[in-house]
């Protein structure tokens, strides 16, 4: 049963069967690595020409809305790496990696808007808040400015993740692995260990891990039911919008937000009863993705 409704998977993992030893798919890695550091550094050697240390240390927070356009406009140094290692490593194409394009677009804007419905649904039912007041982070006016760019970059951000884990990687251990144990849950193991902050979120680093690794299962399962990452990128681009875009934590990655919650990632009490609500969140999403993946 899995394997037939896996079988568009197999368009995604075809190209990759001519060359899939298990160092080439290593070997990209360190490739993919290679180009992000190497960049990153580029774009920290410019900003620490103008900016002071004291900036610099916000900037990397991303507490302002200049540094979350860089930060996350960086995302695209990941899909560079991905494009370069993939044509060296197996002689694939980044649109290969992505899947059709048509039906990429396609497939996003069905499940995404489906998770728009989603979302206004969950807005307008109670409880109307978390429980309490959240504080003003930019001013409606100035949020709905930058919000054009501001989407563009998380679109940006969230193809990347998608486009390296359940893309490259994903991909390259079918092309080796017929088990989806190994191919949808070792890339789920490396994007949960990828959110594993124990810094930032003390005793709820470890729930936030297996969150993402959870997300990460669920798209892989979309990735693979639907042949490309089309909606993979929508159900991680509409998780994202609102962590970043509408109500974020206050200690980082704060900068496009137009609230922020009146707790940190570390309060474990607070931030343990949310993750109840959106591990519950992401299920539902996920089904409404399944949903429109079968209209």
């Amino acid at each position: 049963m899995a394997d037939t409704a896996y079988s568009p998977h197999e368009h995604l993992v075809a190209p990759g069967r001519d060359r899939p030893e298990l160092w080439r798919l290593l070997v990209g890695l360190v490739i993919i690595a290679a180009v992000i550091v190497a960049m990153n550094m580029l774009v920290m050697s410019g900003l620490r020409l103008v900016q002071s240390d004291a900036q610099m240390r916000d900037f990397l927070l991303g507490r302002t809305p200049f540094a979350m356009f860089v930060v996350l406009g960086s995302f695209a140094f990941v899909i560079l790496g991905v494009g370069v290692a993939a044509r060296l490593m197996q002689g694939r194409s980044l649109i290969g990696i992505i899947g059709a394009p048509g039906l990429a677009v396609v497939q996003f804007w069905r499940v995404f808007r489906v998770l728009l419905a989603i979302g206004v649904v969950t807005l307008i039912l109670p409880p109307y808040d978390m429980g309490a007041p959240m504080t003003s982070n930019l001013s409606l006016g100035l949020w709905l400015v930058l919000l054009p760019l501001s989407l563009l970059v998380v679109l940006v951000q969230t193809s990347a993740e998608e486009i390296l884990f359940r893309g490259y990687i994903q991909q390259g251990l079918a092309a080796r692995f017929s088990s989806p144990l190994i191919w949808m849950g070792l890339p789920a193991v490396l994007f949960a260990v990828g959110h594993y902050l124990p810094d930032q979120a003390g005793d709820n680093a470890l729930l936030i891990g297996l969150w993402a690794g959870c997300f990460g299962l669920l798209t892989a399962d979309l990735t693979a039911r639907s042949g490309t990452l089309g909606p993979a990128i929508a159900l991680h681009m509409f998780n994202n919008l609102t962590a970043l875009l509408f109500i974020a934590f206050p200690e980082s990655l704060s900068g496009l937000a137009l609230y922020l919650v009146p707790f940190d990632m570390s309060d474990t009490g607070e931030v343990r009863l949310w993750l109840v609500v959106d591990f519950m969140m992401m299920l539902v999403a996920w089904l409404g993705a399944r949903f429109a993946l079968r209209r």
